[in-house]
């Protein structure tokens, strides 16, 4: 994995987040983050040319550091929904003996600093999450804030500059560079901004489902957890049951509405994705709140070992931009370590991905539970 970052007289170790991973191929940093590094050195000597002081510059999505160690001169603030990128620069800027002097680190769905000087953006590849980012943004922003976003230039379309001129001010996009290009977004105080989060009935169901903005499936179930729906484990009385990457919480949801006295942990590296299950707990079965935990972790890197009767999982298969399994191969460790001997690890998958083998080899069995032209069912127990 290449972790040595050079651009122009910058020079700096960046790794990914979490560390060791089995794809040696990937890097923490892409062209999209040298366009943005490019162009805020720019904009810093502009402002600190007519300026007395250094900018507040506002970093949005930066998705293992580079950014915010590349302008580690400046004050800054880093705004993300994940907490695995919130780890990955922490980690970078030790790693590169930056201090946190002049670092702000928040979540999403804190309110933003007011009156940043520039914003620097790594666009999401998730539309409403974009929708929501620029509505913090046009509550914040002044007409003379820089506002500059990356991203490769396949994600950046018509649709793309069309939100950023509805929501937030005019955007131009610049020509290409490594497959890259750059937004640059001139702020328009005053436009109508969308209401977050959403909220839809859950088919079949006297249920409401809420959903922030950076959830999957934010307006539907998606198909993996409808069939997964259909092959939920029964839960018996006082059971621990954690559901894994638990998203707007749904799964959770049905097990609560069917086993009241179970214990069901909500967990997931998502600020959003924890924030939706507590909602959707909260509106939905507001007596099970006692009974309901929700955790925004790295896996499941803070519960106890042997502390769990059953797991549930949609996995993901992607971080960020990059498609990818070693973070459903990390829930699948870390699941049996937090089993309880005889505990059940139990997951829907799409039928390509070859995750019960990996069961298999972990567990020493893996079962097939059900199946569908796209999706299967596999549940491991963990024995002695």
């Amino acid at each position: 994995m290449n972790t040595q970052f050079q651009l122009g007289q910058i020079s700096l170790t960046l790794h990914r987040w979490p560390l060791d991973q089995p794809n040696h191929s990937l890097q923490a940093w892409d062209a999209a983050d040298e366009l943005l590094i490019n162009a805020a050195h720019t904009a810093i000597a502009q402002y600190c040319a007519t300026q007395s002081d250094q900018p507040h510059v506002l970093l949005i999505n930066d998705g293992f550091g580079a950014l915010s160690c590349a302008l580690a001169d400046v004050t800054q603030t880093s705004s993300t929904d994940s907490y695995l990128a919130q780890q990955a620069v922490v980690y970078n800027r030790a790693a590169n003996n930056i201090a946190n002097r002049h670092f702000n680190s928040i979540n999403s769905l804190e309110p933003l600093p007011g009156n940043p000087d520039i914003v620097l953006i790594k666009l999401p590849n998730n539309h409403s999450y974009l929708s929501f980012i620029l509505s913090q943004l046009a509550s914040v922003v002044r007409p003379d804030t820089v506002i500059m976003a990356a991203a490769k230039a396949k994600d950046i379309n018509r649709n793309v500059l069309d939100m950023f001129a509805r929501q937030l001010g005019p955007a131009e996009a610049s020509l290409t560079v490594k497959k890259c290009r750059l937004i640059s977004c001139q702020p328009q105080p005053g436009k109508p901004q969308p209401h977050f989060p959403l909220q839809w009935l859950l088919d079949e169901t006297d249920f409401t489902v809420v959903n922030h903005a950076n959830v999957f499936a934010r307006e539907k179930l998606d198909l993996g957890a409808r069939f997964f729906l259909q092959h939920l484990p029964h839960a018996t009385g006082g059971q621990r049951i954690i559901d894994l990457g638990s998203g707007n919480g749904v799964l959770g949801l049905m097990l609560l509405s069917k086993s009241p006295d179970s214990k069901v942990v909500f967990t997931d590296e998502s600020y959003m994705a924890v924030a939706s299950a507590r909602a959707t707990i909260e509106l939905n079965l507001p007596q099970c709140l006692n009974q309901s935990e929700f955790v925004v972790d790295d896996c499941l890197a803070s519960q106890q070992d042997q502390s769990a009767d059953q797991i549930i999982c949609n996995p993901p298969f992607h971080q960020q931009h990059t498609v990818t399994t070693h973070i459903a191969s990390q829930m699948f460790i870390e699941a049996k370590r937090v089993l309880k001997q005889g505990g059940r690890l139990r997951i829907v998958a799409n039928r390509h991905l070859n995750y019960q083998q990996q069961l298999q080899r972990l567990f020493g069995h893996c079962q097939q539970l059900a199946a569908s032209p796209k999706f299967v069912i596999l549940e491991a127990i963990k024995r002695s």
